[in-house]
């Protein structure tokens, strides 16, 4: 291991210590050999060899023998056990500026956030606000520091990109040589996280369309310019790939490029079943191309129902497509309204006047108003006074009829030996929530022992937490997961949060077959 990678992993392991609460002497000290070693003219491996680094300021015999097992193997127990013990994601989070590892602790401990994504989700709704050490100011500058964070990063949201392909996709499509054009790519499947964005276009004059996208005003760069792929980046940082291919050949590419990986090795391998060949190219039976007009018709030769691009990852949507099984993908226009919204009453930021005027402009028929509960502090959770007063403002707003109903309700807390911050049926809650928003350094053990306790209750019929996160440094698993479900006898509702920066259920969950539960219960 050379000398800068070591000083990284000594430089990781202070901040995972600090993290962890360890004394801050012992933080320095990882720090403090960080820093000589950095500044030592020799090499690691002179350093090591000649004895040199122990008698080096700060560096003892522990130190010096972590440093030594370090640069021989390229490895280091201790770091893996702390990384064990710390969510990554904490760690992702020491990039943003400013927000170092006792500000990590803090809302790991406080308000169980383990991601980037978490985080901005949490100053979305003002949890930050009255965490101590933090305030307004503060949440204002990790937001910013967020943003900064992804405009430099490898990824961003899917929102952030369709916004971008949203400018350009248009100024393409417009263009006088092309015939018809799609986005493709990870977009197109509506992946949670896009790195770029692909286009393809049909184009009858390759180089005039190539030469059009490498002109556009919206590029800042030109990474690449040819007859029939140009890459532009964009000034949001967003890199864009323009393929163009004839309108003959486009069916096939815009399957090709949309992807996944997994799902074109199965459709590829599906086709040589069939005694075909099939590439970005086209379909092919020998030397002669089937002729598709759109991508139905490539499903359709291939014996397959038409597979929505939000399905192909390769896992078994060619066998449903087979059997015509596919699930029915949930559009907007069936969304009629949405539970688990926060008010002004704990940690939201609208009346609920404001929320109904705002449910009926989105379309919605109802709003499930849920705050936190009591044993919420930090987020200013209801008592049960606080819970009177909210319904009878509730039912005074439901009564001037603005068309969107309120709808009463809570998120209780679910307290570390299973039962409920608060018991919702006897304060006339229509919609309750159930969530883990404390004790997150439980065994997995206890954690599942308590999550069953409360999913068992018939006063938690929607369960709001994640399976996939922070609940316990061991973290929940699926297997966990499972028994938690089946134990709930079907009486409990999984909450789908769908903002960008939360996105749980993570998609692959939400179908049954990926609980082992059976295809009843999703």
């Amino acid at each position: 291991m050379e000398k800068a990678e070591v000083v990284a992993v000594l430089e990781r392991i202070g901040e995972m210590l600090e993290i962890l609460g360890e004394n801050k002497f012992k933080c320095l000290a990882y720090q403090n050999a960080a820093r000589m070693l950095a500044a030592a003219p020799q090499s690691l491996g002179e350093l090591v060899e000649s004895g040199q680094l122990g008698r080096m300021k700060g560096i003892g015999a522990a130190l010096e023998e972590k440093i030594t097992t370090l640069a021989r193997t390229g490895k280091l127990p201790y770091y893996d056990e702390l990384a064990a013990r710390v969510p990554s994601g904490l760690l992702e989070m020491l990039a943003i500026p400013g927000f170092g590892p006792k500000k990590a602790k803090a809302v790991w401990e406080e308000l169980g956030v383990t991601t980037i994504g978490e985080l901005e989700y949490a100053c979305r709704e003002n949890r930050l606000v009255h965490l101590p050490g933090f305030g307004e100011k503060t949440q204002d500058k990790v937001l910013a520091g967020i943003e900064f964070l992804r405009r430099h990063a490898g990824r961003v949201l899917y929102p952030v990109a369709e916004k971008v392909a949203g400018e350009v996709f248009p100024l393409i499509e417009k263009h006088k040589a092309c015939l018809r054009a799609a986005v493709a790519g990870s977009l197109r499947r509506r992946r949670e996280t896009v790195a770029d964005i692909d286009i393809v276009a049909a184009t009858g004059d390759a180089k005039a369309l190539m030469a059009h996208v490498a002109g556009l005003s919206l590029a800042r760069e030109v990474l690449g310019h040819g007859d029939t792929k140009t890459s532009i980046r964009t000034e949001s940082g967003m890199q864009i790939d323009v393929r163009a291919v004839s309108d003959r050949e486009y069916p096939f590419a815009l399957h090709h490029f949309t992807g996944s990986k997994e799902h074109n090795v199965l459709m590829r391998t599906r086709a040589k079943a069939q005694g075909l060949k099939m590439s970005e190219y086209g379909l092919f039976r020998g030397d002669k191309l089937i002729l598709c007009a759109d991508e139905p018709e490539i499903f359709e030769v291939l014996g397959l129902a038409y597979i929505p691009p939000e399905l192909r990852e390769g896992l078994d949507e060619i066998e449903l497509a087979e059997t015509g099984d596919l699930p029915e993908l949930i559009e907007e226009k069936d969304i009629r309204g949405v539970f688990h919204v926060h008010s002004e009453y704990s940690d939201g930021r609208g009346t609920l006047e404001e929320l109904a005027h705002a449910g009926a402009a989105a379309g919605y028929e109802y709003l499930g108003v849920a705050d936190h509960s009591k044993s919420a502090a930090y987020a200013r959770g209801l008592s049960p006074e606080r819970v009177r007063q909210q319904q009878a403002e509730l039912a005074r707003v439901n009564a001037k009829k603005l068309g969107c109903t309120l709808l009463s309700g809570i998120e209780s807390d679910i307290l570390a030996d299973g039962s409920l911050d608060l018991i919702l049926i006897r304060w006339r809650c229509l919609i309750s929530s159930a969530s883990v928003h404390s004790r997150f350094n439980l065994s997995e053990a206890e954690q599942t022992k308590r999550i069953i306790a409360a999913v068992q209750t018939r006063f938690a019929p929607c369960w709001g937490i994640r399976p996939d996160g922070c609940y316990s440094r061991a973290r929940l698993i699926r297997s966990t997961w499972t028994r938690c479900c089946r134990r709930a006898g079907g009486r409990v509702v999984v909450e789908i949060n769908a903002h960008p920066q939360r996105l749980d259920l993570d998609w692959s969950w939400a179908r049954a077959r990926a609980w082992g539960l059976g295809g009843d219960q999703s």
